[in-house]
C-alpha cells in the first residue's frame, strides 16, 4: 500500500471516529452511523491493500 493510500485511510477513519463522537454527544443517531460506516469502508480498504501488499511483495 502506498504512503498516500494509507494516509488517505487514516484520515477517512478520523473522520468516521469523529463523526461518531460528535453524533453521540448530540444524540444524532444519523450522524453516529455514518461515522462507524465511514470506519468499516476504511477498514475494508486497508484489508484489501493488505492482501494485495503480500500478493505483490
Amino acid at each position: 500500500m502506498g504512503i498516500a493510500d494509507k494516509a488517505k485511510n487514516a484520515a477517512e477513519d478520523a473522520i468516521g471516529q469523529a463523526k461518531e463522537v460528535i453524533g453521540n454527544i448530540t444524540g444524532n443517531d444519523d450522524l453516529k452511523a455514518e461515522g462507524k460506516k465511514d470506519q468499516g469502508v476504511s477498514g475494508a480498504k486497508k484489508v484489501g491493500e493488505n492482501i494485495k501488499d503480500k500478493f505483490t511483495n
